[in-house]
This record gives structure tokens, C-alpha cells and sequence, in this order.
């Protein structure tokens, strides 16, 4: 069975990425959900365990799924987690013009191909950063992150109108 792993900031998890990590489970069979981070920069929402526990939990349903965090490149991630290929979500043409530059810079510095996979359409428009602006401005993210997410973000920003 093939190991991937798709790394991320993932602050918060939302529908999009589980959506990659279940098309990866079904393409591949073992899928590392890498927490990127770089203790030099603490920033973000959540912080670093946060962010592995709520995709842990979100993610619990999936066995051949595990999450851990990992400071570095995530070519470092990918050669720790023994990851046979880096695999990246696409939404948009975007996407693919930063991630295409990026596959290239990790299979010449580590010799690790990267797999793009293309996000369903329904969830084609959610980013991290969206989630957090309109839950920390009160709006309902709820269909948009899984449940522990969509607790967790409740918790952080408890005048929201959810």
C-alpha cells in the first residue's frame, strides 16, 4: 500500500482538505495528514497540537489516516513520515501555478513526486483563511468545517451567530 502525505498549515481543517484526504485514502491507502508548522513563527489560530488534535478528530472515521505535526519542509515531513509522494489539493488554476513550482522545487531538493488532486466542486470555494475570517466576524461557518472544527471555532469566538 501506498503512504502520502498532505501537508498543511491546516488553521483550521475544513471540508476541502477532507475531502483530498478521503480521495487520497481511496487513490493510495495510507494518508499522513502533516501539520506544518515553524516554531520560529508562532502564529495561527490554533496552535500546533490544536490544529493535530481537531484533525484528529475529524478524521477519526478514516483508520488508514494518521496526523501528525512537523516543523520543517514538508519534503523533511515527507521523507519522516516515509511518504512515497507529497499529494496537494487543487481548487483552482491558482492553485495549480503555485503547487506545479512547488512539486518541482521538492522532487529536485528530495527527489519526492507531488500528486495533485482536484477538490470536489461543492467544496472548491473554503480556505482556512475564509473560515477564520467569518467565524472570528460571528458568521456561521458550520457547513464548512467539520464538527470538533466547527466546536472548537465556537469556543474561540463565542459571540458568533452560529
Amino acid at each position: 500500500m501506498t503512504t502520502v502525505l498532505i501537508p498543511g498549515s491546516f488553521d483550521p481543517l475544513h471540508l476541502g482538505h477532507v475531502d483530498i484526504v478521503e480521495q487520497s485514502v481511496e487513490l493510495f491507502g495510507n494518508v499522513v495528514v502533516g501539520v506544518l508548522y515553524n516554531h520560529e513563527k508562532p502564529s495561527g489560530l490554533f496552535t500546533p497540537d490544536e490544529r493535530v488534535e481537531l484533525a484528529s478528530a475529524s478524521l477519526a472515521d478514516l483508520p488508514s489516516v494518521r496526523v501528525d505535526k512537523y516543523d520543517g519542509l514538508a519534503v523533511q515531513a515527507a521523507v519522516s513520515a516515509g511518504a512515497d509522494f507529497i499529494v496537494k489539493g487543487l481548487r483552482n488554476p491558482a492553485d495549480f501555478d503555485i503547487e506545479q513550482q512547488m512539486a518541482h522545487m521538492n522532487h529536485s531538493v528530495a527527489g519526492i513526486r507531488t500528486v495533485f488532486v482536484p477538490c470536489r466542486p461543492n467544496v472548491g470555494f473554503v480556505s482556512s483563511r475564509f473560515v477564520r475570517e467569518i467565524a472570528a466576524q460571528g458568521g456561521g461557518v458550520d457547513h464548512l468545517v467539520p464538527k470538533p472544527v466547527a466546536v472548537a471555532l465556537a469556543d474561540r469566538f463565542p459571540a458568533s451567530l452560529r
